[in-house]
This record gives structure tokens, sequence and C-alpha cells, in this order.
């Protein structure tokens, strides 16, 4: 690799400080390298670029990966903020990272991404992508409501609780894991369904085929009163939902390259962060 870009967040880079290191420990070796804000959100990155370089922390990953997907250009996470699954270095190990992939000592790891179109009848309202995960949830106070889903068209099931997280293997290890969902290796293609605080005690995750389509319906509240919800991606982007709405997610035909150089397992990776090492 000859051709970087780095996007920092400048809530955790105070003034684009390790930014700047890389760019200048780059231009000592002869090689540009471009710098942005994550705040600029107008990503004009040259399409010759081989890899971004991503300052801030999974959430700062997220965002970035949706916003470059179409591009192609595989993504490099430094974590500098705590715990991070998706940014595999910390900004002590920065240097020695970039003289592997300067070396091509890496490899890149492909990560499904799942695409979410909301409709009102046969009005689209809203679209969006995840890489971690779509939350289909309550709006205003604290209620449970109804979700219907289907798969590929079927009646599957229905949750009376707060939500529901339909996540990729990516997401696995987030919101839905702290919901009690499974861990599902990010390598592979399938989605995780998991209700958030069902109102029965049988309700657990679900595991589906990536290719699978999952249609999530707002039922009617209590009484049969019209009900809102929410629906937000990567906990960022949101689409308000009403009773009768529904999202149809499905794998996105995109898929996000996320950089990695490490002979650590998926097993010892997780056997460490949850070890808290």
């Amino acid at each position: 690799m000859d051709r970087f870009y780095v996007i920092t967040n400048e809530e955790k880079d105070k003034d684009m400080h390790v930014a700047g290191q890389i760019a200048a420990y780059l231009k000592r070796r002869g090689i540009a390298c471009g710098v942005q804000k994550l705040s600029q959100r107008a990503m004009r990155i040259p399409l010759d670029i081989q890899c971004i370089i991503v300052l801030g922390g999974d959430g700062t990953l997220l965002q970035v990966a949706r916003e470059v997907v179409d591009t192609g250009i595989p993504l490099f996470g430094v974590n500098m903020g705590t715990l991070g699954y998706l940014a595999e270095v910390d900004r002590r190990g920065i240097f020695p990272a970039l003289d592997k992939l300067l070396q091509d000592e890496y490899e890149v790891e492909k990560r499904m991404m799942l695409q979410g179109t909301v409709y009102h009848g046969d009005q689209v309202t809203g679209r969006g992508i995840a890489l971690n995960d779509i939350v289909i949830g309550r709006e205003g106070p604290l209620r449970v409501i109804c979700l219907r889903n289907y798969v590929n068209g079927e009646y599957l099931n229905e949750y009376k609780a707060d939500g529901i997280i339909v996540a990729t293997p990516t997401g696995s290890t987030g919101y839905s894991l702290s919901a009690g969902g499974p861990i599902v290796a990010p390598k592979a293609r399938m989605t995780v369904i998991t209700p958030l605080a069902p109102h029965t005690l049988n309700s657990r995750s679900i595991i589906l085929p990536g290719d699978d389509v999952i249609t999530v319906e707002i039922g009617e509240g209590r009484h049969q009163a019209p009900e809102e919800a929410m629906a937000t991606f990567d906990g960022d982007i949101s689409v308000s939902m009403v009773t009768g709405d529904r999202i149809v997610i499905e794998k996105a035909q995109a898929s996000v390259g996320i950089i990695k150089m490490s002979n650590l397992s998926f097993v010892e990776v997780m056997r460490r962060k949850m070890s808290g090492q």
C-alpha cells in the first residue's frame, strides 16, 4: 500500500494531532496522505486511495463505513477511546501498524451490511444501510410495542417488547450482545434477530441465513391505539414509523472491507475482550 487517507474524529483527536502525526510519518517515507475531519460530511475521497485510516472508535468506523461503502476502499480502524471490536489497534500501535500496511502485511475481511427500507403503505418513507444493526424501537413514553415479523414474506412471530434488533455478524458483539443475543463470527453470512426486553419468557434470538429478507411491521398499541416507533441504523440515522408501517431488511449489495493484520483468531480476540485484556 502506498496511497492513504485519514478520517479523524476531532472529538477524540484534539486539534487533529494524531492525524497530523500519521500524515507526517508517511510523508517522511515519500507517501502523500490526505486528512479530513469526521464532521466534514461531504467525503471527497480520491478513488485511487488504497486504505482509509479511521481515528476514533467503533462508532466512528461505523459512520465512515456507511459513507464510503460504495467506493470499495478498505478501512483500518485506530481506537482512540476504550473498548473496541472493529478498531484493531490503539494509538500506541499506530506506527508499527503503518509499517505493516506499507509492507502489505495484512488481510482484508469483507463484512456484510444490511439495507433497510421503510414503507408507509406502498410509499417509501426512508432507507438506510448499516454495518452493525438496524433497531426498531418505541418512540415517546416508556411502553411495549407490538412487532410482527416475517421472513421471505412468511409470518414468523410477534414480539411485544421494547423493540427488536436485526444485526449482522459484525453487530452481534454490540447492542445485540448486550440484549442477550449470540456472538457470531464476523466472516459469517447470517442475520441475528434479538428482541429487546420481550414480555414473554420464551423469546430468544433467531439466526437466519444472510440472504433471507426480514420484514418488521408495527402493530397496534394498547386499546388499538396508533403506535409510534423508530427505525435506527447503526445508532445514528433514524426513520419514524407508525402502526401499519413496515421495514424490509435484507443483505446490502455492497460490503465493507476491514483491514486486519493480527494473527489472533476470532476466538482469541473474543477471549481477550471479554476478560478485559
